[in-house]
């Protein structure tokens, strides 16, 4: 098996994270290191830090000269970074000493990783978020469409109260939109550059740094944290942290499809379903099962992230090094359940014959809290309750359905709508109605 699903040859459509992949290659990030690099020339330029002629010829080598990722292997192990080897191959790439002594000018290796990881993890958000977006949309159209659609609603397995399917898919797609009104701040507050040099105090820079890192805020489009975040992981971890609740609400939507299509349930049909090497009748949840495993890794993952954001004084090699373990492989968990999740919600299919069917198993006892409230009407809640108990034990007991027990009991009560599973949904078909109405809002509104 590959070292990591996401870029296997075998596993690689399995566990699919799309464009998100090339985002953690070693060339995307020399690509990235380099173009920082670039951004900070050209800013130290403009305020005379270094020669104006030396920034510029920076600025244009970063987009002409092309550094071989394995040719800094092995300065890499050496440094334990790959920025030192990278700089000077790309000083000797520009064959011009005079202007090359400039590249780097006060930075150290953490501000140009950090930052040129900020660009990429930009660029996989937007990614995540188009996938998202189609998920939610998709989701909601069950919603709206499903509204009025009953099914049982279940509590630990078992059958609970009477819910409509629309309010299931609300109920899938409404974390999701609310993790992606959360991104404007996100963004706005995590995607940040780095510039405090050496030990976070930017001493190279002089006076100017607060300066020089706000202008290259500005040129790379990122934040200006006003300070240094060399050893203050928390602008990672947030963005992880979204990225793993994206698993958690994707996983969900997993287990409950894995279980919905199961023998004996079959209330949902799933298009693209995966097959038996032996068994022809089988069609295998196989993407649900795909949401619900990222979702576990993603978690597992997200503990060692946490205990890597504990830096020892102003660096710290093993704590910055098990991110980079563990962060690649959260963004592309994140990613392929986000693509993953755009297919599966496209083809969801209810069986509503096979929804009918759950509700009129059991004897009519999805309908016993609707019972026992309607008892309540002349009768003490508690009294209410251990008769519609006691109904119940008659009923399994006897097979007899619940609703010929409360005709020959209780006449008065108006049998065909307390037992009618359309009369029964409560606020579902509103609650449905009302996420695809958010989900339009936001859509016409992406600010809101």
């Amino acid at each position: 098996m590959a070292a990591s699903v996401f870029d296997s040859q075998l596993y690689g459509d399995l566990f699919t994270s799309g464009d998100a992949g090339r985002l953690f290659t070693d060339s995307a990030e020399v690509r990235a290191i380099l173009l920082v690099e670039g951004a900070l020339a050209k800013v130290q330029g403009a305020a005379g830090v270094i020669p104006a002629d030396s920034a510029a010829a920076i600025s244009r080598a970063v987009m002409e000269v092309q550094v071989d990722p394995s040719s800094l292997r092995k300065p890499t192990g050496q440094n334990g970074v790959p920025v030192p080897g990278l700089v000077s191959a790309f000083r000797a790439e520009m064959n011009a000493p005079e202007h090359a002594q400039y590249v780097h000018w006060g930075a150290t290796s953490q501000d140009i990783m950090d930052t040129g990881l900020m660009l990429r993890l930009r660029q996989a958000l937007m990614l995540i978020e188009a996938d998202l977006l189609s998920t939610t949309q998709s989701l909601a159209k069950l919603a709206d469409a499903h509204a009025d659609l009953p099914m049982p609603a279940r509590t630990y397995g078992q059958h609970a109260t009477p819910t409509s399917f629309g309010a299931v898919a609300a109920s899938w797609g409404a974390p999701l939109l609310a993790l992606l009104q959360e991104l404007p701040s996100l963004r706005d507050t995590c995607l940040l550059v780095s510039l405090s040099g050496a030990a976070g105090t930017a001493a190279a820079l002089g006076m100017q740094s607060a300066d020089l890192r706000a202008e290259l805020a500005k040129a790379l489009s990122l934040g200006d944290p006003g300070r240094s975040w060399h050893t203050d992981r928390s602008p990672i971890l947030r963005i992880a942290d979204w990225m793993l609740r994206v698993n958690l609400a994707l996983g969900k939507i997993g287990e409950d499809c894995t279980a919905l299509v199961q023998t004996g349930i079959g209330e949902l049909v799933l298009s693209g379903s995966g097959s038996s090497s032996t068994m022809p009748q089988k069609q295998n949840p196989v993407a649900p099962s795909v949401l619900i495993a990222l979702a576990r890794q993603n978690t597992a993952l997200m503990s060692v992230l946490h205990s890597a954001s504990m830096h020892q004084h102003q660096r710290d090699g093993a704590a910055w090094f098990s991110e980079w373990l563990c962060l690649p492989q959260i963004v592309l968990a994140s990613a392929s359940a986000a693509r993953v999740s755009r297919e599966l919600s496209a083809g969801i299919t209810p069986n509503p014959a096979a929804m009918h069917s759950a509700l009129n198993a059991g004897f009519d006892m999805i309908h016993a809290e609707a019972l026992s409230f309607a008892l309540t009407e002349t009768l003490p809640r508690p009294e209410a309750q251990a008769i519609t108990k006691t109904l119940c034990k008659e009923a399994a007991a006897t097979g007899t359905p619940l609703r010929t027990l409360v005709k020959r009991d209780y006449p008065q009560l108006d049998s065909a709508a307390l037992f009618d599973a359309d009369q029964q949904l409560g606020q579902a078909p509103t609650e449905a109605r009302c996420f695809a109405t958010d989900v339009a809002a936001s859509l016409a509104d992406p600010t809101s």
